[in-house]
């Protein structure tokens, strides 16, 4: 998601992030883990590319970018930052997360509550779901697809018929996490860009809490900043083989590797 207006965005969050305590009244006794960042390498990234989703498969990088009329799935040279394949969504819809699973690339739309299926060999579309409801942030634990909508819930789809099966509701120390967006599974654990902020937290699948919560502040300085266009941190990869972990932003010009330590 989508276009940013930082001040009124940051205020915005605050205010939900106070009003979405659970209704049992029981907190969290235990904070999260504070993690801080190192940069271990710097890649180029396209700067027309509107980061949603972002996924490592077998040593390719792939990425889905949003906004009307621009929206595209791009299987993507690291060396370079340019796309070596793409395609275009219709463009009518607004490209969303996306992932890989059972031989199946998954890419969500935003408001027009359509998924899309490809096949990675010829990035050719295979078919299509539809759902309620925003799409955000879509990652897979391998059997399992997981999606954000811009709320603290996570739901869990099945990944034959995209059918709702459970829902993860994301908690920091009992209260309610909002516009949680891009996501990747990790060691386990779900991996979640805040909208609208420097912040990546790691949540637990199985009962939605926040476990750590890694600091991205500063990060913003080691690239080009294009006034109106240069938009928020987001974008989460992990290449499963080597454990290399690649985060950037909404039309950013660089993509970084990173390394992540406890503070």
């Amino acid at each position: 998601m989508k276009y940013t207006l930082f001040f009124c965005a940051m205020f915005a969050v605050s205010l939900a992030a106070c009003g979405n305590r659970g209704t049992s009244g029981q907190t969290e006794p235990t904070p999260p883990d504070r993690y801080g960042y190192r940069i271990v390498n710097s890649y180029p990234h396209d700067t027309g590319a509107y980061t949603q989703g972002l996924f490592w498969h077998e040593g390719r990088l792939y990425e889905s970018t949003g906004e009307i009329g621009r929206s595209t799935l791009r299987e993507v040279d690291l060396a370079t930052g340019e796309p070596t394949r793409l395609t275009k969504l219709p463009d009518n819809v607004f490209g969303e997360g996306s992932t890989l699973l059972g031989g199946k690339i998954y890419q969500l739309t935003w408001t027009e509550g359509r998924a899309f299926t490809y096949d990675p060999a010829t990035f050719e579309r295979t078919g299509e779901f539809a759902y309620r409801g925003e799409g955000w942030g879509l990652a897979t634990d391998g059997e399992k697809l997981y999606m954000s909508d811009g709320t603290p819930n996570i739901t869990v789809r099945n990944p034959d018929t995209f059918v709702a099966e459970s829902t993860i509701v994301v908690r920091r120390e009992g209260v309610a996490v909002p516009y949680i967006n891009e996501l990747e599974w990790i060691d386990g654990k779900l991996w979640a860009n805040v909208y609208m902020t420097n912040e990546i937290v790691i949540i637990n699948p199985a009962d939605g809490r926040v476990e750590g919560s890694i600091d991205f502040t500063g990060l913003l300085s080691q690239i080009i900043i294009i006034p109106y266009e240069t938009d928020v941190l987001n974008g989460i990869a992990i290449d499963h083989a080597t454990g290399r972990i690649f985060v950037t932003g909404k039309r950013w010009n660089r993509m970084f590797e990173i390394e992540i330590f406890k503070k």
